[in-house]
């Protein structure tokens, strides 16, 4: 992947063509969702669809007026600084409530997008058709905030729920998630091979402190958060590093007990405990159903805890 900062002007309206393409082919996918039972917020993700079409139009013109005929494919995955997103077919039957949040948020991104690459430039005409798409795309969040009748005006309480979840939620989950799940392997197949307790939690204090310094850096070196409002990467680095560490400690300190089978199956209860609390955080902040939440948790540490055991005593 290129940094976002490498990218030239040639490369911007490049990626900004793709990027117009794409949303337009999900207002089209939002639209053909929502159809059935709110066709009236369906024509608005229509209309929203060929603004977006309109964009790419006008983007293609001032690049052949710029570069030519010829227009890499540069798209949002080959850039850092973009937040996957999940694909709409995989959201049927489709909410409109969900479907709103999805507009805000492309949109929030896109505008974001603009506005970074406006500064970026210097060429007098790039700059300004992107500033004019930032304040378009601004327009067409203010239209997805209104479709829910009832929904009130965002506060700014929510706002900053947006951006704690972003900042601090989603990268303490991923350090939660990994240390408790990935040291899970190499702790209980020390347990099982040296049956001694000391040795254990040794083990078990080097894979978590270097779970944590891998995660922390591979999170704090993901992207900037210039695009997508992530926050500063030193801040996530150091709370997926340090919820990776708190992950892995949780089931190596019961090791400090020097009876091995009583520590191991404090440490069983430990990990029990770990993998209710990633569910339920997941379950609160992520909109993932507490029993797949549960599933998918528990199935994975099972493994991993299996593989420990099986390696341990082999």
């Amino acid at each position: 992947m290129r940094s976002f900062d490498s990218l030239n002007e040639q490369e911007i309206l490049a990626l900004a063509i793709s990027q117009e393409e794409e949303d337009a082919r999900i207002y089209d996918d939002l639209a053909d969702g929502l159809r059935a039972d709110f066709p009236v917020q369906a024509d608005e993700f229509v209309s929203m669809r060929e603004d977006e079409n309109g964009h790419r139009h006008r983007l293609i013109e001032l690049y052949r007026k710029k570069f030519g005929e010829h227009i890499p494919l540069i798209r949002r995955q080959d850039v850092r600084g973009f937040v996957a997103r999940k694909p709409m077919w995989l959201m049927r039957p489709l909410k409109l409530s969900d479907a709103r949040k999805q507009s805000q948020h492309m949109e929030l991104e896109t505008r974001r997008f603009y506005e970074t690459s406006a500064r970026k430039t210097t060429d007098a005409g790039i700059r300004q058709l992107l500033g004019d798409l930032a304040n378009e795309e601004r327009k067409h969040s203010n239209t997805a905030q209104a479709m829910e009748a009832n929904a009130d005006v965002e506060s700014e309480h929510e706002a900053q729920r947006r951006l704690f979840l972003l900042q601090v939620i989603q990268p303490g989950l991923v350090g939660l998630m990994d240390g408790s799940v990935s040291t899970l392997a190499p702790i209980f197949a020390a347990a099982f091979a040296t049956h001694n307790s000391w040795y254990t939690f040794l083990i078990g204090l080097a894979a978590a402190i270097g779970a944590g310094i891998s995660m922390g850096f591979a999170e704090a070196l993901s992207d900037d958060g210039s695009l997508t409002g992530r926050g500063h990467p030193l801040m996530r680095g150091c709370i997926t590093g340090l919820m990776t560490t708190v992950g892995g400690l949780g089931h190596t300190l019961p090791y400090l007990i020097p009876h091995i089978y009583t520590a191991t199956t404090v440490a069983v209860i430990v990990v029990f405990i770990e993998l209710i609390i990633i569910a339920w955080v997941r379950n609160k902040y992520m909109d993932t159903p507490l029993g797949i939440a549960v599933f998918q948790v528990v199935v994975g540490g099972l493994l991993v805890f299996l593989s420990g055991i099986l390696i341990g005593n082999s």
